[in-house]
């Protein structure tokens, strides 16, 4: 097939991520696979590392008439038989474009766990043959709250390359570069610095632990805008000594694979790439139960589930982990074992490669 992809955001978290490797995916199964992004986003760089073709557009608004005309042509000269939209100015500019220039399958996948408004002022939800969601809890709260109609949307879970997503140093040798002997608690947070990942909530759970686990410590991978006042929280907490800002990182198999427990204090969250990387590597997770969060971790089973914005759960479920060995291990097992079974990466491209050729076959038979 020919594939293109467009992607207005700048970021390089978990949408970005799967993007990328849903791309890398389908390129190395034979399909032919363009990504049309703007000059600054960083995946530009990232796809055209991994040889992946990329058109650059500026995007400027959802009606870039300029950007329109440009992909309508691109998609034509090119015979284009599938897009993919991504978010939501990009959505408008690839959606218009393919159907103005009669591209058989129009996608659009869904990263967030935010209700949509369908209506005809906004009827770019309408343009797509189908809407893909990264869980099952995404899809219903689609039909349920918003309207959508459950033919047109399919949950496709985001998958894991565990070949390549494995730590490459020893978990002393990690430790060791983060000031930590072997006997200290790592609490792990993976995320992009801002309000909806609730890491103040992180924060004063930490404190309520440190009472407890003195020579705990929090590392917190990630960057963004809230980091200045994250690094101010913690200090108000009398934390800062124990709690380690990494900003952006690269090696995160290797914090896991250091980490003794993996945490998780958003507010929202569609299906969290950093539990389902956590859970294939065998860490035990303390998530909120929010969004498809459940459809990963079963509490009690393989994790511990609490409400959003309570530091006192959070403290709780992750002592309870850290005073139990026991539990830790049997987390570490059924994680493992259930993700690697149902959110593998091959098994996201086999879904995804099914849609677009069954759409493609249908649209086919329709002008015979």
């Amino acid at each position: 097939m020919r594939i293109l992809h467009t992607e207005w955001s700048d970021g390089w978290g978990g949408q970005e991520h799967r993007i990328y490797h849903e791309m890398r995916g389908l390129v190395a199964r034979g399909h032919e696979v363009t990504l049309v992004t703007r000059p600054q986003c960083r995946i530009r760089e990232k796809a055209a590392a991994a040889g992946i073709p990329v058109v650059t557009l500026p995007m400027r608004k959802a009606l870039d008439f300029g950007s329109i005309v440009a992909l309508r042509r691109l998609l034509r000269e090119n015979n284009v038989e599938v897009v993919n939209t991504h978010s939501g100015v990009d959505s408008w500019i690839g959606g218009l474009a393919a159907k103005l220039a009669r591209t058989p399958v129009l996608l659009r996948t869904r990263h967030l766990n935010i209700p949509l408004r369908r209506n005809w002022l906004n009827f770019v939800h309408y343009l797509p043959d189908r809407i893909i969601t990264c869980g099952e809890t995404m899809r219903r709260q689609l039909i349920e709250s918003s309207g959508f109609p459950e033919a047109r949307l399919v949950s496709i879970a985001t998958g894991i390359d565990f070949a390549e997503f494995e730590p490459r140093r020893p978990r002393r040798e990690v430790r060791q570069a983060l000031g930590l002997c072997e006997v200290e608690v790592m609490i792990l947070m993976v995320g992009i610095l801002r309000t909806v990942k609730g890491h103040d909530t992180a924060l004063q759970a930490f404190q309520i632990l440190s009472s407890k686990f003195p020579d705990a410590a929090l590392v917190l991978a990630g960057d963004g805008p809230l980091l200045p006042a994250m690094e101010q929280l913690a200090h108000t907490l009398g934390i800062a000594k124990r709690v380690r800002f990494l900003g952006f990182r690269n090696d995160i198999p290797d914090l896991m694979g250091a980490a003794d427990v993996l945490l998780l204090t958003s507010r929202s969250e569609g299906v969290p790439q950093t539990v389902t990387q956590a859970l294939g590597l065998g860490l035990p997770v303390v998530a909120t139960s929010v969004g498809g969060v459940s459809e990963l971790v079963q509490s009690e089973q393989s994790g511990l589930l609490i409400p959003p914005g309570d530091p006192d759960a959070a403290a709780d479920a992750v002592r309870r982990i850290i005073g139990d060995p026991g539990m830790a291990e049997r987390f570490r097992a059924a994680g493992r074992v259930r993700v690697r079974q149902n959110f593998s990466l091959q098994a996201m491209l086999d879904k995804t490669e099914r849609v677009c050729l069954e759409l493609l076959e249908t649209k086919r038979r329709a002008f015979v």
